[in-house]
C-alpha cells in the first residue's frame, strides 16, 4: 500500500470537511458532529492529543504527561513535534483560547 503525501490528499473533499466544521455554532453541535463522524477510539485519540498539546505548552514533563493521560510517549513526541514544527494549528487555537 502506497502512503499518500499530504499534498496528494483530495483537497476538495478535505476543504468540504473543514467548511462543515466551520458551520458548527456551539459545543452541542460540535459534540454531535464529532460523535457521528468519529469512532469512540478516533475521538479519544483527538481528545488525548489536544490534552497533551496543552500540557506541553505548560512545560509538563513527558513522563508526567504519560502517567496522567495514559498516552504513549511516542504520541507525546509526535504532538510535541507538530506543536513546535507543524502548521501552527495547536498554537492558533491555544492563543485564541488564552492558553498560550
Amino acid at each position: 500500500m502506497v502512503q499518500m503525501k499530504r499534498n496528494e490528499i483530495q483537497t476538495k473533499h478535505e476543504q468540504d470537511l473543514f467548511d462543515a466544521i466551520l458551520t458548527l455554532e456551539n459545543n452541542g453541535e460540535a459534540r454531535s458532529f464529532f460523535y457521528d463522524l468519529c469512532t469512540p477510539a478516533e475521538l479519544e485519540g483527538l481528545i488525548d492529543r489536544w490534552r497533551v498539546a496543552q500540557m506541553l505548552v505548560q512545560k509538563v514533563p513527558y513522563r508526567k504527561i504519560a502517567a496522567e493521560t495514559s498516552v504513549s510517549t511516542a504520541t507525546i513526541v509526535r504532538v510535541a513535534r507538530f506543536l513546535n514544527n507543524g502548521f501552527d494549528g495547536y498554537k492558533t487555537i491555544m492563543q485564541r483560547q488564552g492558553k498560550l
